[in-house]
């Protein structure tokens, strides 16, 4: 892994402040997404670690903005924000370091502006967020905020031929969906808590389950989630199978990053059909060594390749 200091000067990225700025990203996506920091970093040319650091701080500054306080104050939040984002994007100064990192990354990767246009508006399915009621509900949300937001960390992969955009973007949606589910899974008790789940209503509906239940479960409630567990389950392996196609889709230097990802998946819906209906107490961990088992298979897939 190349320092940050040398991949910002081989990127030709050498302005005082500009280096300044993409490190506070660096140092903000290493604390609070460490993971994410991990990936990128030990599986991607280092040439892509300052774009792709920069939209994912981005992509994290905004969910900070726009997910606290009333619905009215993250429109209001989201609005302001959306404002300053193209004003820098048009080639105005700003002091904030997450869009001077943005701004910059945006011109050196010009596809980058239109998917954060999408992102940006895709952002009020999120504003307006409060659970779902029905299945066409969730799927609303992951075509309208989850895949630009995916979206906008793909735009980056340098895929250069645009012969097979169409299932490439299908292949992105079936994936961030499954991802998606995965997480409203595992984040199903801190949700709870809050008084709103990303599992529709008619699915808890169906299994005699509610809110309120969750919140509260009894061992009668935990044995119906694992049953919905499953369910959920099932509702997504074929997704994730089917998006195993991208790791042909793109370009030989990034394909151990998303076959990274892609396995990521699996292990986290291993841990989720583990924990089954004790996910109404926290969520599911993936075993620790099968998680480095995989960034050290494609950690030598990258060193071979280089």
């Amino acid at each position: 892994m190349p320092t940050w200091a040398r991949t910002l000067r081989e990127t030709s990225i050498t302005e005082p402040d500009l280096r300044i700025a993409y490190g506070q990203q660096l140092t903000f996506v290493r604390r609070f997404r460490t993971a994410e920091y991990l990936t990128v970093r030990l599986l991607l040319p280092a040439r892509l670690h300052p774009p792709v650091i920069a939209a994912v701080a981005f992509m994290h500054e905004t969910d900070e903005r726009i997910d606290t306080g009333t619905r009215e104050a993250r429109g209001t939040a989201l609005e302001s924000w959306t404002s300053a984002t193209r004003a820098v994007l048009d080639g105005a100064t700003t002091t904030d370091a997450t869009l001077r990192a943005l701004g910059d990354a945006a011109t050196r990767h010009p596809d980058l502006r239109q998917s954060v246009e999408a992102f940006l508006r895709g952002a009020r399915h999120e504003v307006e967020y409060t659970g779902f009621d029905t299945e066409d509900e969730l799927q609303s949300y992951v075509d309208g905020y989850a895949l630009p937001a995916f979206m906008l960390l793909v735009c980056l992969l340098e895929r250069g031929d645009a012969t097979e955009d169409e299932v490439f973007v299908r292949c992105c949606r079936d994936l961030i969906e499954a991802m998606q589910r995965i997480d409203f899974l595992d984040d199903l008790a801190e949700d709870a808590a809050q008084g709103q789940v990303g599992i529709p209503g008619e699915d808890l509906e169906r299994h005699g389950l509610s809110v309120a239940a969750l919140r509260s479960p009894t061992d009668a409630v935990r044995a119906r989630l694992g049953q919905l567990v499953q369910e959920q389950i099932e509702l997504t392996r074929p997704r994730l199978s089917t998006s195993g196609q991208l790791v042909s889709l793109v370009p030989p230097g990034t394909r151990p990053f998303v076959t990274a990802l892609l396995q990521v998946q699996e292990l986290r819906l291993v841990a989720l059909s583990r924990k089954g209906g004790e996910l109404a107490d926290g969520g599911a961990r993936p075993s620790v060594p099968a998680l480095l088992g995989v960034l050290a298979r494609q950690y030598r897939a990258v060193r071979r390749t280089r």
